[in-house]
């Protein structure tokens, strides 16, 4: 059994009191993509503890159900979903293992819940701990539900790509994977990845010259669909310029080159191991202080923490020259961020390409581009320029993961019955939203033809980097909401002609 919190945790006093057990449980369980089995066993234990049938598909996906509450079973199905893994993110000298160590939340005096050295994982452990507390809930008022935990979301969507068609009952779903209170959101960016692998030539140092290791940290880093337009600094794309500029000014082997834990996260931090001459390994540093002065005045506003340092370190081997060369100009050339802004949707991004993660040493090296676009053709079409570009040296770039967008329907009979309740309760209006980010939710539409699906959730911020926060009052007003929509789609049929196609 998982040991209870002390009474001085971040979250005592927190209300609602069950969604914040629910999610002080996810910080202790650790659940990084590819490895949620621990988490999904406690849920399955909690499941039977609650008399709940649960069941486990082949792609790994938890599927809670519970009967509807009393006069309701009658009442349209509605899904929830969520996505039990998280990113895995931490500082540069952070002592963190993600694959034991728990999270460790901090409660900020301005209402907030964060982690300061680690992504805190509330993209989307606050989803599925919402989704626990509706179903232990004994006095909500819903129709039947099914509570759809999916893994892999942040690695490619395996769990969304895994489901069978014909599993779900409910022909309603609520997504509970967005990060701004007050907003609704109907239609997501789709995507793909772009993966390049390259052998590599190494070659013996030559004699007297000494390596030094160079380090661009403290970027704000962030989510590469949701912070993509914000012109945040790419750690690996600016350390590659100034590789680039030494490698054309002085004689230089370059030795080792990494950046980047995550495709869907913008890169924080980037080092390399780079040869130089005695004569020029000199004045090394004192040409680090200009670059980190010309990139912080580049980046002003944006990133003011940047900083370039240099130390002595020890190597054998470097790069050829040729393979240097096809690595450097080849990720100086490769696009980044933005490519174009949505014409349908104002202020939506509608395609983009994050340069996430890198890996290269003397014996070869990888590294990966994730695209982004409302549109499929927009991302084929980015994703072509990357595998062309790479073509120019021979490297073959391979072109995986692609998953669909979700078309945005206005008329959509859910959202009304959304906005009508969110009206309700907290006598304002709500907003709608088209995010440049992926969800799973056109999966499974995909597989689900005719499922009305709307998607909402507390506000977070810095999701996908150290520092992840989240608004404690939003929280409390997503528990208010959703139990609202699920007892108006009870009692009232969600105020919609519902679809009944069979999958």
């Amino acid at each position: 059994m998982i040991p209870a919190l002390p009474a001085d945790h971040a979250f005592a006093g927190l209300k609602p009191p069950a969604v914040w057990s629910h999610f002080a449980t996810l910080c202790r369980i650790p659940r990084p993509s590819k490895h949620e089995g621990a988490l999904r066993d406690h849920l399955l234990q909690w499941a039977s503890a609650q008399g709940l049938p649960a069941h486990v598909d082949a792609a790994g996906n938890l599927l809670i159900r519970k009967a509807a509450s009393a006069g309701h079973g009658a009442s349209p199905g509605v899904v929830l979903q969520a996505h039990l893994d998280m990113v895995c993110q931490a500082n540069q000298g952070t002592a963190h293992d993600f694959s034991r160590d728990p999270i460790v939340p901090v409660r900020t005096d301005d209402g907030w819940v964060r982690a300061e050295h680690t992504t805190l994982g509330a993209d989307n452990g606050l989803g599925v701990a919402l989704m626990l507390a509706l179903l232990a809930d004994p006095d909500a008022v819903h129709g039947p539900l099914e509570a759809l935990f999916t893994v892999d979301e942040e690695a490619g969507m395996g769990g969304a790509h895994g489901l069978e068609p014909g599993v779900l009952q409910g022909r309603l779903m609520l997504n509970l994977d967005t990060e701004e209170w007050g907003e609704f959101y109907l239609g997501c960016a789709g995507g793909l990845d772009v993966n390049v692998q390259r052998p590599g030539q190494p070659e013996p140092l030559p004699a007297g010259w000494h390596v030094q290791r160079v380090v661009l940290q403290g970027l704000r880093g962030g989510h590469s669909g949701v912070n993509i337009h914000e012109e945040r600094g790419n750690a690996i794309k600016l350390l590659v310029r100034l590789l680039q500029d030494l490698s054309q000014r002085t004689p230089m082997r370059l030795v080792e080159l990494r950046g980047g834990t995550a495709r869907n996260a913008l890169p924080r931090e980037a080092s390399a191991l780079v040869a130089l001459p005695e004569a020029q390994a000199r004045h090394l540093h004192a040409a680090m202080v200009l670059w980190q002065n010309l990139l912080r005045q580049e980046l002003q506003g944006t990133e003011p923490g940047l900083t370039l340092q240099c130390d002595n370190a020890q190597a054998s081997h470097s790069l050829s020259p040729a393979e240097q060369a096809v690595w450097l100009r080849s990720l100086h050339a490769a696009p980044h961020g933005v490519r174009r802004m949505s014409q349908r949707v104002t202020g939506v991004v509608e395609t983009s390409n994050n340069l996430g993660m890198v890996a290269l040493t003397p014996d070869g090296g990888q590294c990966n581009f994730m695209v982004r676009s409302l549109l499929d053709s927009g991302s084929r079409a980015l994703a072509d320029e990357l595998v062309s570009l790479w073509a120019l040296s021979g490297t073959v770039a391979d072109v995986t993961g692609h998953y669909p967008g979700w078309t945005p329907n206005p008329d959509s009979p859910l959202l009304a019955t959304c906005q009508a309740v969110y009206q309700r309760e907290f006598h304002e209006a709500s907003r709608t939203q088209v995010i440049h980010a992926g969800l799973e939710c056109g999966i499974i539409a995909a597989k689900y033809p005719g499922m009305d699906i709307v998607s909402f959730g507390p506000t977070i911020r810095g999701a996908h980097a150290p520092g992840e926060a989240v608004e404690i009052e939003s929280v409390a007003r997503t528990w208010q909401l959703l139990r609202a929509i699920v007892g108006d789609v009870a009692t009232q049929g969600g105020g919609a002609t519902l679809h009944t196609t069979d999958s």
